[in-house]
């Protein structure tokens, strides 16, 4: 028959038993570490969209939404579309908007000429004086340019003239500009700011 003292020894035995196993069971849930709260809810947060990507991936034309500027003269109004967020930095019959780092930029220059835009693409040529110039193509009008900026370091220029008159003369003269990275982009900008140019009804440009 057990003593009281042997009655006691049993029974703390027996819960320490009990404590194990539950404590076991808590591990086994746990993975292997009971001090691991997994009900905690952890949030991704998804990068919103920009409508300039950022300077180090390059200018991706995905990436890219466009608003209408206005610009030209009262008498001979000019529009486009340009990236969003790019800002005026110059107005008039030769404006320039500019993204928010300097990185890129697109011109538009409304005079006009009576010259053909392929005689304005060797005149441009001609024209760029540049360190590292290398001229990628000339043609159809539009000429693609690198050169390298004492300051910036290799950059790329996209210079397309638009004839209203099948090639006899040249209307408006639409330049980007950015860095090499960043060509599929330029020439998204670029394209884009040719699909939505609008004159003035009967504009005769150039005068």
């Amino acid at each position: 028959m057990l003593t009281p003292r042997h009655q006691a020894l049993l029974m703390t035995l027996a819960g320490m038993t009990v404590g194990v196993a539950v404590f076991g069971t808590v591990v086994a849930v746990n993975g292997g570490n009971p001090f691991t709260a997994h009900d905690t809810p952890v949030g991704i947060v998804s990068p919103s969209p920009s409508s300039t990507p950022s300077r180090g991936d390059g200018l991706q034309a995905d990436g890219l939404q466009y608003v209408v500027q206005n610009f030209g003269s009262d008498d001979d109004p000019v529009s486009s579309e340009v990236p969003t967020g790019w800002k005026s930095a110059q107005s008039g019959t030769r404006p320039k908007f500019v993204d928010s780092t300097g990185v890129w930029q697109i011109r538009f220059d409304t005079r006009g000429s009576k010259q053909t835009p392929d005689q304005l693409v060797a005149n441009r040529e001609r024209s760029i004086d540049e360190s590292g110039l290398k001229v990628l193509s000339r043609d159809n009008g539009m000429l693609v340019y690198t050169y390298v900026d004492k300051a910036r370091g290799p950059r790329m220029g996209l210079s397309r003239w638009v004839s209203l008159d099948d090639g006899k003369t040249s209307a408006v003269e639409i330049t980007v500009g950015g860095r090499p990275q960043d060509e599929a982009g330029l020439r998204a900008v670029l394209q884009q700011a040719t699909d939505t140019l609008k004159l003035a009804s009967g504009d005769t440009r150039p005068n």
